[in-house]
């Protein structure tokens, strides 16, 4: 190999390496946290406090993480650009997918890294009436709220939810080249548990 072939080999090489190196540091930069509920501390008016830690919240509920699974379609969206869904599927009757392609086809119990294939043995979409994407935090804050448009929970129920359901904790360990929802799912645990002390208010607009 002449000089000139062995510098150019060496510049693919450097290329090669560092777009490697960006690429995990892209998938293993950590999240930005969230702040505690004893920061709002300070907000005297007990509604503006609770939308106070609300609008905190709804930094994880609308981060691509969350909004992904709770489209405003029939399709999830994919990645930290919420491209839609490839292959082309659909929600189905039950949120797991149609009979042909049921999520767990491809979606099996844990991360599968080297396919980029996220995993959790109950992997499927929100229900029509939990999807919130392209809406405000004060409008998620609202249907969050209402049994009819959350699941049938109640405010209290939202707590472990959102704080210790093992699905919603995937947002927080997503796989590779994914980035995670802010903080940790026992801070938004703590989050929504000040908010519903707090009187569960919503912020305005």
């Amino acid at each position: 190999m002449n000089a000139e072939k062995r510098a150019k080999a060496l510049v693919i090489v450097a290329t090669l390496g560092i777009s490697i190196v960006t690429a995990y540091a892209a998938s293993h930069e950590p999240s930005k946290g969230l702040a505690t509920p004893q920061s709002f501390d300070g907000i005297a008016d007990t509604d503006a406090r609770s939308a106070a830690i609300f609008t905190e919240l709804g930094k994880v509920l609308t981060h691509p993480r969350c909004v992904n699974c709770h489209p405003a379609g029939d399709r999830p969206r994919q990645g930290d650009a919420r491209r839609l869904h490839e292959p082309p599927v659909v929600r189905g009757a039950d949120g797991h997918g149609t009979e042909a392609m049921r999520c767990n086809s491809c979606h099996k119990d844990t991360n599968f890294d080297p396919g980029r294939i996220p995993g959790h043995s109950e992997w499927h979409l929100a229900p029509r009436e939990m999807a919130w994407e392209g809406k405000t935090v004060a409008e998620i804050c609202t249907q969050i709220k209402d049994p009819a448009r959350n699941g049938g929970r109640n405010v209290e129920d939202l707590i472990d939810h959102i704080g210790k359901d093992t699905l919603v904790g995937w947002a927080w360990a997503p796989g590779y080249g994914r980035a995670p929802a802010p903080g940790t799912q026992a801070q938004a645990g703590a989050l929504v548990e000040a908010w519903a002390k707090s009187g569960a208010a919503c912020p305005n607009g």
